[in-house]
């Protein structure tokens, strides 16, 4: 057996009935992440939102515009819990997600949780690739927005059991940088509290 295959053999074994849950901000590259991370570990992706507009059979923008944020966030809570409760898995959050307390409190309780993080400026860079999909950055200054999101959601995020910095690697690094971290993560003490910090060196 190959070292990677070792430790994705040990992954799943410690992480048991429990999925994995991306968390963090738009544009930090949970989905694209999530990913390549469900194909090492040979486990299903599922993406929160992608699950919300095929229940609705309209896009996030359209649930926005026609029934507001309010009723967005409660299906989101709704598909969430759904998710979670469904074993092994690889899941994607929308960025708005973990920011409620009881999904915080159920991914914290039932998941492994890692957030991604990104500087505003490498976000905006993203978000603004197809600005029309976020409709929380529909407004006259994007980048300040944006800039406010990530300082307010930032101390919630921090919750998460794992966190990533994905500003200047690769996806490649940073899927394999994820999967080092959630081994770390697995295999310490219970007893411990503080989050598994990651770090790649750049090339």
């Amino acid at each position: 057996m190959t070292e990677a295959a070792e430790i994705t053999s040990q992954i799943l074994s410690l992480l048991g009935q429990r999925p994995i849950v991306f968390v963090g901000m738009m544009g930090s590259g949970k989905s694209a992440i999530g990913k390549m991370v469900a194909d090492e570990l040979s486990l299903p992706f599922r993406d929160s939102d992608a699950e919300i507009v095929a229940a609705a059979g309209m896009s996030v923008p359209e649930i926005f515009e026609k029934f507001g944020e309010e009723h967005f966030r409660n299906g989101e809570a709704r598909v969430v819990a759904r998710l979670v409760s469904e074993g092994p898995a690889v899941l994607s959050l929308g960025g708005g997600a973990f920011i409620a307390q009881d999904t915080r409190h159920l991914v914290n309780q039932k998941a492994i949780s890692v957030w991604l993080k990104a500087d505003p400026d490498l976000l905006l860079s993203r978000v603004m690739r197809r600005p029309k999909s976020r409709p929380l950055l529909q407004t006259a200054d994007p980048r300040k927005t944006l800039a406010e999101l990530l300082e307010t959601r930032a101390p919630l995020y921090s919750q998460a059991d794992i966190h990533v910095e994905s500003s200047r690697m690769s996806k490649r690094e940073t899927c394999n940088d994820v999967i080092a971290a959630i081994s770390q993560f697995l295999l310490q003490p219970v007893s411990a509290s503080a989050p598994v910090s990651a770090s790649v060196t750049e090339n």
